[in-house]
């Protein structure tokens, strides 16, 4: 096995030509004989170039529409001979086939079709034969061939070869081939996920290109990378680099702030809302937020449904936070929250989360839909005599909405739609509760004719006992516990409304 192999024969065969011409300039300058097909074929002697169609080479015409093209002894025995193999060789010769030490290949855009909306049939006649197993046959030989599967490569190709004279080298070889197949694994599980959705085979396949390494994961000890295409559905304006942590909380920012239509700022710390508020305006909205706990909020995630004005932006360049998002920004706030060098701003951009989410556990990992459920009044059961009364309603409603994204156990406290305390995180409902009963008097919150909001039902009638001695006018749950009525009977003898909804919202 020789380590530097020079480039003497190469097939090209690809959809996107940009960015090729340099790279055939450069094989057609080093005497390199060049196979190609169709369109292909036709861009390389525009350039003035010259190449022998792969027709020529099989004694085979171009056939199905396009669909048999490359699928021929004499392309896959050339690409696929071990040069150091004496009974390869001798079958090559026998059979008059050239060997081919390079192949470029730029797959039809399947993902590209799929996502305009194209139809089957469109879809279908975009998913790659010819070029894919190219691919895999020169990737498979790296010893001895040279593989390029995407455009994205043609740049990095030119390099190689002009560093190593016209050549590559084993361990370019090699490289190349990993990405051959990182392409062909993508392709072909895009290709399986568009059958699955209506055949719903239990199989997990995900692929993601682009990957970006973070400065560390949830500590400095532990390394992290983030897959994905973060542009795509934000725009950073200003500010450091995102963190594996930032991440975390900008994904639970995004998912709260999705379920509110009025103007609406959150302010998160740990995943957790720690502050909330649903205002006519996007300053009342804040200041509100803010108020619900002023402590928490330093160096939190700030999310706001609304272009973030300049009066708004002076009040949040108060407080030191890590991540400001919002739809968009006035030319005077962004200058404003662009004063703090390291604060990162977010625009965010219109896209739809994915239908599933996973966690990985054990030695395999889980998968469930999202939680994308929000109750409105036409979702609520009223249970006991005493009805809330219409404010009290929507405060039911922007409660449950945020006890939805908070850690279980969970129990939201508000009032006229502003988030008073919570309790997040607790092994105990009750403990959940007291915690926020005390955080609310801790910033001086009244809490009569508050409403409160749990994750999951009460299995006893202590939450809904403690909740009335504290002022809690009005209650919002699940229900299903054996033991409903018990709460039901201790919230008529007491006067307080409760409604269920029927939908638990746990969040681990």
């Amino acid at each position: 096995m020789l380590d530097n192999r020079k480039i003497k024969s190469a097939l090209l065969s690809v959809f996107c030509k940009e960015g090729l011409d340099e790279v055939v300039q450069y094989l057609s300058n080093n005497g390199v004989k060049i196979y190609s097909t169709g369109g292909t074929l036709s861009f390389i002697e525009e350039l003035g170039a010259s190449a022998q169609s792969v027709e020529n080479l099989t004694g085979y015409p171009s056939i199905l529409g396009g669909r048999v093209k490359t699928l021929h002894p004499k392309v896959f025995g050339g690409i696929l001979a071990r040069r150091d193999n004496p009974d390869d060789s001798k079958q090559l010769e026998q059979y008059e086939i050239p060997e081919v030490d390079l192949v470029i290949v730029d797959l039809y855009p399947f993902e590209k079709t799929l996502s305009s909306g194209a139809s089957d049939a469109e879809i279908i006649e975009k998913i790659d034969i010819g070029g894919i197993s190219l691919i895999r046959a020169a990737a498979k030989n790296y010893s001895d061939v040279a593989v390029v599967a995407s455009r994205r490569q043609y740049a990095e190709l030119l390099s190689m070869l002009k560093e190593n004279n016209g050549g590559t080298t084993l361990a370019n070889r090699k490289r190349l081939a990993t990405q051959a197949f990182d392409v062909s694994s993508h392709y072909d599980s895009a290709i399986f996920s568009y059958f699955n959705r209506s055949e719903r085979i239990l199989s997990f396949k995900q692929s993601l290109h682009g990957a970006t390494v973070l400065r560390y994961g949830e500590n400095p000890h532990q390394k992290a990378v983030f897959y994905g295409n973060f542009a795509s559905t934000f725009e950073q304006l200003h500010g450091k680099e995102i963190s594996y942590n930032n991440l975390l909380d900008i994904d639970a920012a995004v998912r709260l702030i999705r379920d509110f239509d009025e103007p609406t700022f959150a302010i998160l710390k740990h995943n957790n809302a720690c502050g909330a508020a649903s205002r006519p305006a996007l300053l009342q909205a804040w200041t509100a937020a803010l108020a619900g706990d002023p402590v928490s909020a330093f160096g939190g995630v700030l999310v706001c449904n609304r272009e973030l004005d300049s009066a708004t932006a002076e009040e949040v360049s108060k407080l030191f936070c890590e991540v400001v998002i919002a739809p968009a920004y006035s030319d005077e706030g962004l200058a404003i929250l662009k004063q703090k060098k390291n604060r990162i701003i977010l625009a965010s951009k219109p896209f739809e989360p994915p239908m599933m989410q996973s966690r990985t556990l054990l030695n395999g990992m889980v998968m469930q839909e999202q939680d994308l459920w929000v109750e409105t009044e036409k979702n609520m059961t009223f249970v006991t005599t005493a009805r809330p009364t219409a404010e009290q309603v929507q405060d039911l409603i922007f409660a449950n909405k945020l006890v939805k994204h908070s850690k279980s156990n969970a129990i939201v406290l508000a009032k006229d739609r502003q988030l008073v305390a919570s309790g997040v995180g607790q092994t105990s409902r009750v403990d959940a509760l007291r915690h926020a009963i005390e955080k609310a008097a801790s910033f001086g919150f009244s809490l009569q004719g508050a409403v409160m909001a749990s994750d999951a039902f009460f299995p006893f009638p202590d939450c809904v006992e403690i909740a009335h001695k504290a002022g809690i006018a009005a209650v919002i749950h699940p229900g299903g516990s054996v033991n409903d009525q018990k709460s039901v009977d201790y919230c008529n003898a007491n006067g307080v409304a409760m409604v269920t909804t029927g939908v638990r919202h746990f969040k681990h």
